[in-house]
């Protein structure tokens, strides 16, 4: 279906598009994931819940680091909010 108006018109061409395509959609997965997990975080923090949100957070934060080492956020954006979530559940501690 989609083969009649590819771009692409040389073999190599061909194989760096599916490679994008899949590449692509691996990110867009991550990415979502590490979203969801920092949802978690805040529900957790919403409801007041130490455990919960502090349980999230031990999940939440290496995966934004290693998100960040595989370049898929940039370092500063991943510590960043690792930093602001800590202090969030922080907050609840004391």
């Amino acid at each position: 279906a989609g083969e009649e108006n590819r771009l692409a018109n040389h073999k190599s061409a061909e194989k760096r598009d599916r490679q994008s395509k899949a590449r692509r959609g691996r990110n867009i997965a991550a990415k979502s994931a590490i979203k969801t997990k920092v949802k978690s975080v805040l529900e957790a923090v919403e409801i007041k819940d130490k455990e919960k949100s502090a349980a999230a957070l031990k999940a939440t934060a290496p995966a934004l680091a290693r998100a960040a080492a595989k370049g898929l956020i940039h370092k500063k954006n991943a510590s960043r909010k690792i930093s602001r979530l800590t202090k969030k559940v922080n907050t609840l501690q004391g």
